[in-house]
């Protein structure tokens, strides 16, 4: 267990994530959700009437911060207790200086990192001291505390959850480490908001592997007269992705995502396995890539081969399912399936030529043979009148018309001859036929 002051001068040699950690709520980046104007946690931090608390969320969010923060601006001593390497002696020694505080008029805010690892023995041994006000009990858990609190400690807690760091929250923080005294201020380092994008993207959300890569790429910069340029060639050691320096909301992002699409348009597996392997490379999310493909299928292959689709779904679950860097096979098994498979855009353009129709023709109503009558007086209206039962036919056709009235000519679906697609349009060929011929 650690006290920690609230005059801690946080040494040069610390850790660049140590000696950044926010000592103000003003300070704080990300979290709005708890911590933005009017937002509840706030409203109970600056009125000074907290009380125990779990605080829910992932590594790097600002768990063991927030904490501390609360503590200095409640004035309270500020005891922090690891559930890794404490036992029950630990505990007990801690409420005896928790309780001797109290008599004293201090109070005691206990955080306890990683409190899901405390057994239901130790946790329970919190209870009475919670209860009677000894402690404010702040517990931090990357698991679901419904599963692994005590319900009897859980019930005197109110539950906190923390997002993962935004993009856009950790470039703010870097930034911050830029310019501040204690980060690398006095280094005028030189930096891409590429790069710092890249290092954001890799640090998915957790703020401490952010600073931490950011510390080490400056370290391991190229030093000028100028200052401390930090390189691509650097940084890729660092993050050990080469293709991150691509910018995922940016111009190659799009250029890499519409070379897949093409390549697999162009029946180029190679080509598509290549475009593919750069964007996971570059830190693409593989559902996304797994998403288009499910698109794809449908738009570029359709009725040529609708086993296209339910490849592209199972690989979009499979991705689900296993992540990276396992699914890159299942990516790999899609990407090539849709490459090699015969192409028909015949249903994209049935789509989009028929939802131009539905935006600028007048909505016509439904022939009354399509209607349902399930009352009298929608029978008496005539509801289902000439309604014929296809089924009841040799043929399984009728000569019931079911375009609205106007429109009986009008036609979208132009099969293909590609692929399964050519046995569509010989039956749908087969069908306008007996129509005609009857």
């Amino acid at each position: 267990m650690e006290q920690m002051s609230l005059f801690d001068d946080r040494p040069r040699t610390a850790p660049l994530a140590s000696r950044l950690r926010p000592c103000s709520l003003e300070e704080f980046v990300g979290q709005e959700h708890l911590l933005g104007t009017g937002k509840m946690l706030r409203q109970l931090i600056e009125r000074d009437r907290i009380s125990s608390m779990i605080f829910w969320g992932p590594p790097g969010v600002g768990k063991t911060t927030l904490a501390s923060i609360i503590a200095q601006r409640t004035k309270a001593d500020f005891i922090n207790f690891s559930a890794v390497t404490s036992g029950i002696k630990e505990i007990k020694d801690v409420m005896k200086q928790a309780e001797d505080s109290r008599r004293m008029g201090i109070r005691t805010v206990l955080f306890v990192d990683e409190i899901h690892r405390f057994n239901k023995a130790q946790q329970d041994a919190f209870l009475p001291y919670v209860e009677k006000g000894s402690i404010l009990l702040i517990g931090a858990t990357t698991e679901n505390p419904s599963f692994e609190i005590n319900a009897a400690l859980l019930s005197r807690c109110q539950v906190f959850v923390l997002k993962p760091l935004e993009e856009k929250d950790l470039v703010q923080l870097m930034t911050n480490a830029l310019q501040n005294p204690l980060g690398f201020k006095e280094q005028c380092v030189q930096i891409t908001d590429q790069q710092l994008s890249a290092i954001a993207t890799f640090a998915d959300g957790d703020a401490r592997t952010a600073l931490n890569i950011l510390e080490m790429a400056v370290l391991n910069g190229q030093i000028t007269a100028e200052g401390m340029i930090v390189t691509n060639e650097g940084l890729e050691q660092c993050i050990s992705r080469k293709s991150l320096l691509y910018d995922k909301n940016g111009e190659e992002h799009y250029n890499l995502i519409s070379a897949l699409h093409k390549s697999m348009r162009n029946s180029d597996p190679d080509a598509a396995i290549y475009w593919m392997c750069r964007m996971l490379e570059g830190g693409e999310n593989p559902l996304y890539i797994a998403r288009r493909l499910v698109r794809f299928a449908s738009e570029d292959i359709g009725m040529a081969d609708s086993h296209a689709l339910q490849v592209a779904v199972s690989v979009y679950q499979a991705c689900h399912f296993l992540g990276m860097p396992e699914c890159d096979v299942h990516l790999t098994h899609a990407v090539t399936y849709l490459a090699m498979a015969p192409k028909s855009n015949a249903l994209y353009t049935a789509c989009e030529t028929c939802k131009q129709d539905v935006k600028n023709l007048r909505a016509q109503p439904v022939p009354l043979q399509l209607r349902n009558a399930p009352t009298k007086l929608m029978k008496d209206l005539e509801y289902g009148k000439g309604y014929e039962y296809a089924h009841n036919t040799q043929e399984k056709l009728t000569h019931m018309q079911c375009m609205p009235e106007g429109m009986e000519e009008q036609h979208y679906y132009h099969p293909t001859a590609q692929g399964e697609e050519a046995k569509i349009k010989e039956r749908l060929e087969t069908i306008e036929a007996w129509k005609k011929q009857r």
